[in-house]
């Protein structure tokens, strides 16, 4: 097996950036969902909420984030001094606000007073401890640094659809290729070059996954989660991908081998 292709997502429900590598520091893949966007209450907002988020492009350069907001234009993204409580599903941790030029901008295009906040490396937030036992922290994921999926489920599923979908409506971090279609199941523990992860929960999927990425669009006639539902519903959900954590620091590279170190039989 070995790595088909990568993903990063610099702002939690925005569009992501397929990469060729992964820098990976303590959060998890560097820079991934270190920014996100709340309310006026402070409340993380998604695409679940709202598709159009989907629209919103993201870039990295020279080190920052830039959003391409249409009808808008591009902005950096810079945390400010100002500090702000925010929740994100169960946890509530502290944050930078972002500058009020794009959050004005996000507000207009959305109809809806939002803004940027990012996490600031004093803020920890820590991975579900029901499920792992190190103190071990993410940032704006819905609740693990890493989700992997394999690209031989990915056919499975699309062999069942009036319309294949695309792997981004998975939102993955890693994608597999040269394995037997839902064989991540039984994966404990991998190898993906020098770095070693474990898997600690399946991904239970939700509305998202109707959402368009080119369009912003919920499409209902492709229906992966009705379709999933009927086969892949579990006590954690209706279930696609593995979440997973990963130990030390590093790189991992598009073509990396990667060696199933533990699985059931």
């Amino acid at each position: 097996m070995k790595v088909l292709s990568l993903y990063l997502y610099p702002v939690k429900s925005l569009a992501g950036i397929q990469v060729s590598s992964l820098e990976l520091d303590d959060f998890g893949p560097r820079g991934d969902r270190r920014w996100m966007i709340v309310d006026g209450g402070g409340q993380f907002v998604t695409q679940r909420k709202m598709p159009h988020l989907a629209l919103i492009r993201t870039e990295l350069e020279g080190g920052h984030v830039r959003v391409r907001i249409p009808g808008e234009g591009v902005f950096v993204l810079q945390p400010t001094p100002e500090q702000l409580q925010v929740t994100v599903w169960r946890d509530q941790v502290c944050a930078s606000a972002g500058q009020d030029q794009a959050n004005e901008a996000l507000s207009r295009f959305s109809g809806e007073r939002l803004q940027f906040v990012y996490m600031p490396n004093t803020t920890y937030r820590r991975v579900d401890p029901e499920r792992v036992a190190d103190v071990r922290r993410v940032g704006f994921a819905d609740g693990f640094p890493f989700l992997l999926v394999n690209l031989a489920s990915l056919d499975e599923l699309n062999s069942r659809l009036t319309q294949p979908v695309d792997i981004r409506r998975f939102r993955p971090n890693i994608v597999v290729s040269g394995s037997e279609p839902w064989a991540e199941d039984r994966w404990h523990s991998l190898m993906i070059g020098e770095i070693r992860f474990d898997v600690v929960k399946p991904c239970s999927r939700c509305v998202l996954t109707t959402v368009d990425p080119d369009t912003g669009v919920k499409d209902a006639d492709t229906q992966p989660l009705k379709a999933l539902s009927s086969y892949r519903k579990t006590p954690d959900g209706v279930i696609f991908g593995q979440n997973a954590i990963h130990e030390g620091t590093g790189k991992i590279v598009v073509g990396d081998r990667v060696f199933i170190s533990k699985q059931e039989c």
